[in-house]
């Protein structure tokens, strides 16, 4: 076999001769991706009255600027924010915006040389008129919620501040009038949220010497505070319930039998009152509570809906050891005491701190030594979800060291509890993950067992209803529901003639499962997909309503549902609810809306649509639109039909100053093993119908679907991308593979030499200058496919898996796991 050099393709356009400059516009090249400009994803925001939209853009490298755009004109506001474009805060009536400004890119890099503290500024923009009020060293903020006239600003401690561990946290904050900009300060302040209506602030206070510490409650209409809980403690994770009428937190103080802080839970109710009520739960005296545990710090408390619980997490704590500290508090009152006995004192502990660790490796556990030394810290910190029921001063332990797993459905009546512990060591060997699955009546803790060896791998899980009694699983090729009331199960797809079996997964899963889309919000029906379709199914199954109408015949796959209702409880029937669709067979993409029992294709084409969101306070909509050659910009619509939408943003301005990709092309083949696959074929920049390009295959499990995704230049962590390639006129193959469980790499030569065959024999493709290019499971494939065929001259495999048997027990030093499972 002709040897096959395995080159960084960073060198390609030498081996393969491309010359850039004879192409109309520059070619892009790495230097010239620093200074990339694009809309940051994420940070497109719709103001609750839709009739703005702010963004953050700039380059990957530098300083960044926060767009304002008014939907229904060209109106734009420009604000530079720094080297860091931050989050973005419209008030509720739509008439302020507020986001954080970081120090210049320059400074940060001036900074990083001198150690210098940099301060983030914050701007609030009156929409108005276009006028701007900063502040200086601002660490977060927050809008008052619906109330909307005021804002609280914290700001960030002094570089002076005292570093130590125990020293206070607490710093100064603003409350800012946005239309008359009075304001007040309230010191020492080390937490703080609205609630909902905007009405109430909830703040905790943390002072020199716990001078004052406590949390408070200020009425933002009267200008009163009450002070809620008060003791030389630390207060944090201040988490109202959502309609603003009760809240809960944590509060630390240190106790000299242990080695960590004890954490108490606070409930706080009733806050509407003069003298609310404060429940104080810490579990130190509680017979009940076990020991050797503490409430956790790390894991926010809440309280259940009818105020009868609160829950909060648990975990191990360390008694102090009283001998070591009375021997020092000895030395240290000795007045005879002398230096040298102190040198040996220290001395003695030194000794003893760096007395070698013995680790045992035991062939029963369950975790390998090396996983559990890498994990030692996060278990100790690991949360186990708890509750305290207040009527009865009672503690209920929910999840423990083997039901890690306890999630509490809605209305706080049940939560599912997943014990694996008997089936994780084999799970760690086989990758094949099962678990006892329990409902746990929260009134009573009491358990009771629904599956034994319930198979995990379909990450399906249990989807509960918005009323808390039922939930929707997979297993075994059909979807049920179970009511964890009466444990009483019903088969929803038995009835319907299609396959809830995955089609296109062909990872180490049995019977992988399609998806759950959601209970609707009444809790009567289940919204289940299967390879095409989506069904509306009763609960109890007796009743089933297709909601696409056989789109399996179009080859119209629903994906996903679009969430663009805040704080949804289930899917509301009643609102215009949005699904992204697929074209199986041209992988156009689209949008779906539902209107009474039928989907309506809103429209599909040849982009991806995505990012579909809803003015809070309005019926004014906003998705994203890209293509291949097409960046991802925001439209804005008025319509429910999502009709005459506007852009309103620009993104990638500079991709006109360069060559670009001249489109896409999709095309089917044949893999070896007689299937039917497709690939995509991206252009090279100046494309000419009948000449033969150099080209790069990248290969990834199937990647078509992602024909209409755009390219994003960008520093990728493997080394690809496919806009630097296309623009340096080159072609880009991404074939599917489809997988043969236990034959990966055979599968992988299955699939990809037809689609590179087939690809040549477009004419696009030059069959002397084909590269394959792969990462981690596609740096396997390229690995093993350059010892099996001569078709490519080139190949850079990274992070690749090159042998199977010695990978298989290979640890990795960052997780301490090893590839067995997979």
């Amino acid at each position: 076999m002709k040897q096959i050099r395995l080159i960084t393709l960073a060198f390609a356009a030498i081996l393969f001769g491309i010359n850039a400059n004879a192409q109309q516009k520059p070619a892009l090249g790495w230097k010239d991706v620093s200074k990339w400009r694009f809309i940051k994803p994420g940070s497109s925001t719709l103001s609750p009255d839709g009739q703005w939209m702010a963004y953050a853009t700039g380059p990957v490298e530098g300083d960044q600027e926060v767009v304002i755009r008014k939907t229904g004109d060209t109106t734009t506001h420009r604000y530079p924010c720094g080297a860091t474009a931050n989050w973005l805060a419209f008030s509720d009536d739509s008439k302020f915006i507020a986001f954080k400004v970081s120090a210049k890119d320059a400074d940060v890099k001036a900074a990083k040389k001198t150690k210098k503290t940099l301060y983030d500024k914050m701007l609030i923009v009156n929409l108005s008129n276009n006028t701007k009020t900063e502040f200086d060293r601002v660490s977060n903020f927050g809008f008052s919620g619906k109330l909307a006239g005021w804002i609280a600003i914290q700001f960030a401690p002094l570089e002076t501040a005292s570093k130590e561990k125990d020293a206070p946290k607490g710093t100064d904050l603003l409350l800012y009038n946005v239309s008359t900009k009075k304001s007040y300060n309230v010191g020492n302040v080390n937490g703080f949220s609205f609630n909902k209506a905007g009405n109430l602030l909830a703040y905790s206070v943390d002072a020199n010497d716990h001078n004052g510490n406590g949390v408070y409650i200020h009425n933002m209409l009267t200008g009163t505070t009450s002070a809620i809980d008060n003791d030389k403690a630390v207060y944090k994770s201040i988490n109202w319930n959502e309609p603003g009428t009760a809240f809960a937190l944590l509060k630390s103080n240190k106790n000299d039998s242990y080695k960590d802080e004890i954490y108490s839970v606070i409930g706080v109710n009733k806050v509407q009152e003069i003298v609310p009520e404060v429940v104080i739960y810490n579990g130190l005296t509680d017979k009940s509570f076990p020991t050797g545990y503490g409430v956790s710090g790390d894991r926010n408390p809440y309280w259940s809906d009818d105020f009868s619980a609160l829950f909060f997490g648990t975990r191990q704590i360390e008694k102090s050891d009283k001998d070591s500290t009375a021997a020092s508090k000895k030395v240290v009152a000795a007045k005879d005491s002398s230096a040298k006995k102190l040198a040996a004192l220290a001395k003695a502990k030194k000794d003893d701190i760096e007395k070698p660790d013995m680790i045992i490796w035991n062939w029963q556990d369950r975790r390998l030594q090396s996983q559990q030394q890498v994990q030692e810290t996060s278990d100790k910190a690991y949360s186990y979800l708890s509750e305290y029921r207040v009527a009865g001063n009672k503690f209920i332990q929910l999840a423990d060291s083997d039901m890690r797993s306890a999630e509490v459905a809605p209305k706080q009546l049940y939560a599912i509890g997943i014990d694996n512990a008997k089936y994780e060591l084999m799970g760690n060997l086989d990758g094949q993950q099962y678990a006892d699955v329990y409902a746990i009546e929260l009134s009573t803790g009491v358990k009771k067992l629904l599956f034994t060896k319930y198979y995990e791998n379909n990450n399906q899980g249990f989807t509960l209803s918005p009323n808390g009694k039922l939930a929707c699983y997979y297993q075994d090729g059909n979807f049920y529901s179970i009511n964890l009331e009466t444990g009483e199960k019903h088969d929803l797809t038995q009835k319907i003639k299609s396959s809830f079996i995955d089609d296109l997964d062909d990872h180490n899963v049995t019977k992988p499962s399609t998806n759950c889309l959601g209970w609707s919000a009444d809790s009567k029906y289940v919204l289940i997909k299967d390879n095409y379709d989506l069904w509306r199914i009763d609960a109890d199954g007796r009743s089933v309503a297709p909601l696409t109408g056989n789109w399996k015949n179009k080859k119209l796959e629903i994906r996903n549902r679009f969430r663009i209702y805040r704080d949804e409880k289930g899917v509301d029937l009643k609102k215009p609810q949005f699904f992204s669709v697929l074209d199986r067979s041209t992988k156009r993409n689209g949008i779906g809306l539902l209107e009474g029992d039928k989907i309506r294709l809103l429209f599909l084409d040849d982009y991806l649509y995505g990012d579909v969101i809803k003015g809070i306070n309005s019926n004014v909509y906003a998705y994203s639109k890209e293509s291949h050659t097409q960046s991802p910009e925001m439209f804005v619509s008025a319509a429910t039909d999502l009709s005459g939408a506007k852009q309103v943003t620009v993104n990638t301005p500079d991709q006109n100053k360069y060559a670009w990709s001249s489109g896409v092309k999709l095309f089917n083949y044949v893999s070896t093993a007689g299937d039917t696959l497709q690939a995509a074929l991206l252009l090279p920049a100046n494309y000419m119908p009948g000449k033969a390009y150099p080209t790069i295959t990248y290969i990834y499990e199937r990647l078509t679907d992602g024909l209409n995704t755009y390219s994003m230049p960008d520093y990728s962590r493997t080394g690809f991308n496919p806009s630097i390639y296309t623009s340096n006129g080159y072609a880009v193959l991404m074939p599917d593979i489809k997988y043969k469980l236990n034959d990966p790499g055979m599968s992988a030569v299955a699939c990809v030499v037809p689609a590179v065959q087939t690809a040549i024999g477009t004419g696009i493709v030059d069959a002397k200058r084909v590269a394959i290019h792969g990462h981690s499971w596609g740096g396997y494939q390229t690995s093993f496919l350059i010892t099996q065929t001569n078709i490519f001259k080139a190949a850079a495999a990274g992070a690749p898996l090159t042998d199977m048997i010695s990978m298989y027990s290979l640890i990795y030093g960052n997780a301490g796991i090893t590839n067995q499972s997979i």
